[in-house]
C-alpha cells in the first residue's frame, strides 16, 4: 500500500471516530436547551448523556473481539452505518424517550466503530510509522472531544438543538464511503465467543443502579432485587467465561487496581465539569450558549493538549508524581469552581477551567500505562477493556452527581474530596515494570 493510500485510509478511519468523542462532549452544551424544548426536567434530560455512556462502558470491551470474529473493515463499516442512522433518528425525535432510544443506538454504533479503528490502523500502518500514527489518533480524538461544546454551542445558537445531530451527517456519509473503498477486508479469526450475556448483565446492572440513584420512585424491593441478581449473573457468567469482559483476578494487583480507580475518580470530575458548567452559567450568570462553548472549548483543549504532554513526561518524572500532580491541580481548580459565585467574570472562568483542564489531562497517560504495564501481556487486551469501562464509570458517575445535586456548592466539595482520595491512590501506582508485568 503506498503513502498516497495510507493517508486516504487514515483519513477515511479519522472522519468517523473522531465523531464519536465530538458527540459525548457536544451535546452537553445542549442539554438546558433540549430539556426545555421536550418540557422534560433536566435531571430527566441528562440520561440523553447517561445512556451513552452506559452503552460505551458495555459495549466498547467486547467490540475489538467482534472485529477479530467477523473482520474489522466490516465491523467498522456497520459501527458508522449505526452512528449515522441513529444521528438522523435523533434529530427527528418529537419526545424524550425516542431521543434516549436512539442516543443507545449511536453509542453502540460509535463503541463498535472505535476500537476496530484502532485495530485496523495497528494492522495497515508499517511498523516505522506505527508510533506516529496512533499519537495523530489520540491527538484528533482528544481534539474531538475538545471542540465539541464550541461546535454545539455555535450549532444551537444558529439552528437550534437538532443541529448537533444532522451535523454528523456528511461526515459520517464521507467515512462510510471512503472506508468501503479504501479500507483492505480483514477475514474472521477463529477464537473463544463473545461474551455478550457479561456485556448485556453489566449494561443492565449500570442501568438499574442509575435509575434507582437519581429517579427515588423507582427503587422498590422488585429492584433492589432485580439488580442484586443482575450482580450474581454478571460475576457467575464472568468466572466462567473463557474471555471475560472483567478479569477479577487482575484487581489483586495493586498498581492495576489504583491505576483504574483513578481514572474513574479523573472522568468524574472531568465531566461533572462539562456537564454542570452549561447550566451553572446558563441559568445563574445568564451566559450565552455561545460564551459557554468556547469556556468549555479551553478546558477540554488545556486538556487535550495536557495529555498528549503528560504522555512523553511519563518515563521522565514518573507515573506516581504525574498522577498526584493530576489530581492536585484538579483539586485547586474545584476550589477555583466555588470562587465563580463571588467572582463570575468570564476571565476569571476561563482561568479556572484552564487550570481544570491541565488536572483533568496530564495524569490520563499515566494511569493508562501503569494499567497496562502491571499485567502479562497476554492481558493487555482485557487489562484495556477493564480501563475502558471503569473510564466510563466515572462518567456515569459525574450524570448521576449532577443529576440529584442541585446545589452546585455541595457538587464541587464532593468533587474535591474524590480529588483527595485520588492522593493516595496514586501511591499505588509502579513507576517501572512491575513483576506481574515480566511474566
Amino acid at each position: 500500500m503506498g503513502k498516497a493510500d495510507h493517508r486516504l485510509v487514515l483519513l477515511s478511519i479519522l472522519t468517523g471516530t473522531f465523531l464519536v468523542p465530538v458527540n459525548s462532549t457536544m451535546i452537553a452544551v445542549g442539554l438546558p436547551t433540549i430539556a426545555d424544548s421536550l418540557g422534560v426536567p433536566l435531571a430527566q434530560a441528562s440520561w440523553v448523556i447517561t445512556i451513552y455512556l452506559i452503552i460505551m462502558a458495555a459495549v466498547q470491551p467486547i467490540a475489538g473481539k467482534m472485529g477479530d470474529l467477523y473482520g474489522k473493515k466490516t465491523m467498522f463499516l456497520i459501527g458508522m452505518l449505526m452512528f449515522l442512522a441513529a444521528a438522523t433518528a435523533c434529530m427527528m425525535s418529537f419526545n424524550l424517550l425516542l431521543l434516549i432510544c436512539f442516543r443507545a443506538l449511536q453509542a453502540i454504533g460509535g463503541a463498535i466503530a472505535a476500537p476496530n479503528a484502532s485495530a485496523l490502523i495497528r494492522d495497515i500502518v508499517p511498523r516505522e510509522r506505527l508510533g506516529r500514527t496512533f499519537g495523530t489518533f489520540g491527538l484528533m480524538m482528544g481534539l474531538g472531544a475538545a471542540i465539541g461544546p464550541l461546535v454545539g454551542s455555535l450549532l444551537i445558537g444558529l439552528w437550534g438543538w437538532t443541529s448537533i445531530f444532522w451535523i454528523n451527517i456528511p461526515f459520517a456519509l464521507f467515512s462510510l464511503l471512503m472506508a468501503y473503498i479504501y479500507l483492505p477486508s480483514t477475514g474472521p479469526k477463529s477464537g473463544a465467543p463473545l461474551d455478550i450475556l457479561g456485556s448485556f448483565y453489566l449494561a443492565l446492572g449500570f442501568t438499574l443502579l442509575t435509575l434507582s440513584i437519581t429517579h427515588p420512585q423507582f427503587l422498590n424491593v422488585w429492584t433492589a432485587v432485580i439488580l442484586a441478581l443482575t450482580v450474581v449473573l454478571f460475576i457467575r457468567q464472568e468466572r466462567r467465561s473463557r474471555e471475560p469482559l472483567i478479569q477479577f483476578t487482575l484487581f489483586r494487583i495493586q498498581s492495576f487496581t489504583s491505576a483504574n480507580f483513578s481514572i474513574m475518580l479523573s472522568n468524574a470530575i472531568m465531566y461533572s465539569t462539562i456537564l454542570v458548567m452549561p447550566v451553572l452559567l446558563q441559568k445563574e450568570f445568564h451566559y450565552s450558549v455561545q460564551n459557554i462553548g468556547v469556556l468549555l472549548f479551553i478546558f477540554s483543549l488545556a486538556m487535550s493538549a495536557c495529555s498528549w504532554f503528560g504522555g512523553s513526561l511519563t518515563e521522565r518524572i514518573g507515573k506516581k508524581r504525574l498522577v498526584l500532580l493530576s489530581f492536585f491541580v484538579s483539586g485547586a481548580a474545584l476550589l477555583g469552581y466555588l470562587g465563580i459565585y463571588v467572582y463570575p467574570s468570564f476571565p476569571y472562568i476561563a482561568a479556572v477551567l484552564l487550570i481544570g483542564g491541565i488536572g483533568g489531562g496530564i495524569g490520563t497517560p499515566s494511569m493508562q500505562a501503569a494499567s497496562l504495564q502491571a499485567v502479562p501481556k497476554d492481558m493487555s487486551g482485557v487489562a484495556s477493556g477493564i480501563f475502558s469501562t471503569f473510564r466510563y464509570l466515572g462518567g456515569m458517575a459525574a450524570s448521576v452527581m449532577v443529576s440529584l445535586m442541585l446545589d452546585y456548592h455541595l457538587l464541587f466539595y464532593c468533587l474535591l474530596a474524590l480529588a483527595v482520595i485520588g492522593f493516595p491512590l496514586s501511591r499505588g501506582l509502579m513507576d517501572s515494570r512491575g513483576i506481574s508485568a515480566d511474566r
